[in-house]
């Protein structure tokens, strides 16, 4: 079997460590392995496929003469705005997890089962574009319902888990609800979020716009788009919830006039759809929750019905592990997309 030489920039964080666990769970054909960080990092060790490898620092030269075929990168926009290019110079793809070329238009933004053929875009920048996490999630749920029905509309609203603000946010979470037992919350710190995340939720992600919207809204709203290169309308709002990892979101689907949903109908494509499980039973308490998902590698749906007072109007629940779904598995199932597409040109 061929191999590929692989470098992970962002190996000692939360979405890189979750890339070493599903490239080794799937077998990825790794040859050589490069894992990056900062110089804060640097001279840690990562084990991989049974092998101790010492992460290298970051550097602009660090990619020279390495013969580097896939990069990772997870290590925030400025990182990937900064470094993505001395990869592609140096003749390695870069797949992206961060925000910085989402909506570059030369940059194809990609969830491998929705919109796969434009992987085949990537020669244009060397680089292939990881959506935001509540993205990636929502456009597999609304893929197979487009086709079968047509979008008008989609409103959402998500509850999203603190490990969407990284390592950080998961630890201010556990620190916080140990002070609440302690009696302590008050004196608590507050430092990954605007507020207090235990016993709480934020109805705030990422920067204010002015419209009214935040970033991550905003995130949902045009990644959406260029995904499945469509122009229906889309609302988000989008909430810190105090969960420890995997992210819900509560969707309203409205389809075009004159089309009459039908739930089991509805069901069915979505079931059938790649890497999604329809979870859907109310009277047997079963419908798709964070520990559902948690460690996984599907989206989950369920609680789907149609709306009460519209025949074109459907309401679904959808949940992920957004570290794994909406980064580290979706980046990895690009690369493997990316492959076969290299091995059959």
């Amino acid at each position: 079997m061929e191999t590929y030489n692989v470098a992970v920039v962002g190996a000692s964080g939360a979405v890189g460590e979750e890339l070493f666990r599903v490239l080794e769970e799937v077998n990825f054909p790794v040859g050589n392995l490069l894992p990056l960080a900062s110089a804060k990092s640097a001279g840690d060790s990562i084990e991989f496929q049974g092998k101790v490898y010492k992460i290298e620092e970051l550097t602009e030269e660090v990619f020279v003469d390495r013969g580097i075929d896939i990069a990772f990168f997870s290590a925030g926009g400025s990182i990937s705005a900064h470094y993505a290019k001395y990869a592609v110079e140096s003749g390695a793809v870069v797949i992206d997890n961060t925000s910085h070329f989402r909506m570059d238009p030369n940059v194809p933004l990609v969830v491998p089962e929705v919109n796969p053929e434009d992987i085949a875009l990537w020669e244009d920048s060397g680089v292939i574009a990881n959506p935001n996490c509540s993205t990636i999630q929502m456009v597999q749920l609304l893929k197979p319902l487009h086709d079968l029905y047509g979008i008008k509309r989609v409103d959402v609203s998500t509850y999203q888990a603190v490990s969407g603000a990284g390592k950080q946010g998961m630890e201010e979470l556990v620190m916080q609800m140990q002070a609440f037992f302690e009696f302590k919350l008050d004196d608590a710190k507050v430092e990954a979020f605007a507020h207090q995340i235990a016993l709480n939720v934020i109805p705030h992600i990422d920067v204010p716009q002015e419209n009214g919207y935040t970033k991550e809204e905003m995130k949902m709203v045009n990644e959406t788009a260029k995904i499945m290169h469509t122009d229906f309308a889309i609302s988000a709002t989008c909430v810190r919830v105090p969960v420890l990892r995997s992210h819900s979101e509560s969707i309203t689907i409205t389809f075009e006039e004159g089309v009459d949903v039908n739930v089991d109908k509805a069901r069915e494509v979505l079931g059938d759809f790649e890497n999604v499980t329809v979870i859907d039973d109310m009277s047997k308490n079963e419908y798709p929750m964070p520990i559902t998902a948690t460690d996984t590698d599907e989206t989950y749906v369920g609680r789907i019905r149609k709306d009460l007072f519209a025949n074109n109007i459907l309401h679904l629940w959808g949940v992920a592990d957004q570290v794994r779904v909406g980064a580290a598995t979706n980046a990895v199932r690009i690369a493997q997309k990316w492959i076969k597409l290299e091995e059959n040109a």
